[in-house]
């Protein structure tokens, strides 16, 4: 063998040993990366967003998604910048299979990023039965959500990022189910403890997920010592605001005012999301002020907040006249300017039509709070992002996601009502 044959020999052998060795190299970068991501990197990043997600498309839960269909709408929500979805309860079977869904996705494409904020759900005694709830007295069946919880964290670790203790379940207007702060405070010491004994991923965050009062954001009567106690233990607070309901339940702000009433129609609509957004801004800055006023050091997100797009009830034409497809859109885009500048998490409530919660009211709001349809029409909130093809050969329910009215904004505005004057 001559000495250049050699020479040339061991130069390719160098090649191939440092090309190996750069991509075992950038394999265990890339392994590290996905390990360092963590609630605290994801939350507050405008790069990360959230939303609330139910995958049911049927008038009852009793139909599940299948694997199939969750995936679909995964890669849905993926090709629209989301990448951190809330769940309600692991007591069926979509947040298990979800789970599953996004671990599939994930193995097929090393690129696929997703995560989840789990819930689980926490009753009082009695809570959805023919007897009396007893509010001061948690179900039994609380303890075997928490541990199914907990199970998921454990399987999914690289997925679930968050545990979130009950969903609304402190406020007092849930008249089925609330409890009291200090069952809230009981679980979410729980799983802190199993993350101190290394049961639990030290960097898994605890929140519950409840409405603006119950966070110490209304009333002063919710300020107890156990909410701080609460307040103290989390690793940060979801809480919930609701401008839409209020339209009904607290108008002042929604009704069109005397110095309003000779602009046109559509200012008078603009102006009163505005309004409408503000709103949300003061329920959210309330909050923050009292839990600052707790622990300074405590962050706060948006666990849900949303705008539904038919209602027959107390919001549409005989009622505030807010719900349509137009503020509806408004409202999300004010949303999530807000508080993508302002690095605040926003669980936008919700991704999907979901027909099973008022099933025996096809046109009640509840059924109507999704940015889609359920055959995967895209609402007016998201026909900009039709117009940018990122939905391209994506399908849910084997239908391509097309807007809907067929992207034709004269037809959308005819349905769209202004608010009420105010007297």
């Amino acid at each position: 063998m001559t000495t250049t044959l050699r020479n040339t020999l061991i130069l390719g052998i160098l090649i191939v040993m440092v090309g190996c060795g750069n991509k075992q190299k950038k394999e265990e970068n890339n392994v590290a990366t996905e390990k360092q991501i963590t609630a605290k990197d994801i939350l507050g990043n405008p790069d990360y967003l959230a939303i609330s997600y139910g995958g049911y498309r049927q008038t009852s839960r009793d139909i599940q998604p299948t694997i199939e269909e969750l995936k679909d709408d995964m890669k849905i929500l993926a090709a629209m910048g989301v990448k951190i979805l809330r769940t309600y309860n692991v007591q069926l079977q979509q947040a298990p299979n979800l789970l599953k869904a996004i671990s599939e996705l994930k193995n097929e494409d090393s690129n696929f990023e997703m995560y989840v904020m789990l819930g689980a759900w926490i009753d009082c005694k009695n809570a959805w039965t023919d007897q009396t709830p007893d509010h001061n007295v948690e179900s039994e069946q609380n303890a075997g959500e928490i541990d199914r919880a907990v199970a998921l964290a454990k399987a999914y670790p690289d997925i679930v990022k968050v545990i979130a203790v009950g969903n609304e379940a402190m406020v007092r207007w849930a008249t089925s189910y609330f409890v009291q702060p200090n069952v809230i405070l009981k679980w979410v010491n729980h799983l802190q403890d199993l993350k101190q004994k290394g049961e639990l991923s030290k960097d898994l965050w605890i929140t519950s997920s409840d409405d603006y009062a119950s966070w110490g954001g209304g009333d002063p009567s919710y300020h107890t010592p156990d909410l701080e106690k609460l307040i103290k233990a989390v690793d940060y607070v979801s809480m919930h605001t609701y401008p839409y309901h209020n339209s009904h339940y607290n108008p002042e702000f929604w009704k069109v005012p005397e110095n309003e009433q000779n602009l046109s129609d559509l200012k008078k609509i603009d102006a009163a999301m505005l309004r409408a957004f503000e709103f949300a801004k003061k329920q959210y800055n309330d909050v923050y002020k009292y839990v600052k006023s707790i622990d300074a050091s405590k962050p706060i997100h948006i666990g849900e907040t949303g705008w539904a797009t038919v209602s027959n009830g107390h919001y549409g034409k005989d009622g505030s006249r807010a719900t349509d497809e137009y503020k509806s859109g408004r409202y999300y885009e004010l949303m999530r300017a807000w508080t993508n500048k302002e690095n605040i998490s926003c669980f936008y409530f919700e991704a999907f039509d979901e027909p099973w919660k008022d099933a025996r009211n096809p046109l009640g709001s509840e059924n109507h709070f999704g940015l889609f349809k359920v055959d995967g029409q895209a609402k007016y909130a998201l026909w900009d992002l039709v117009d940018k093809g990122v939905f391209e050969g994506l399908t849910r329910n084997g239908n391509p996601i097309t807007k809907a009215y067929d992207g034709d904004k004269d037809a959308l505005m005819r349905g769209v009502l202004v608010p009420p004057i105010k007297e």
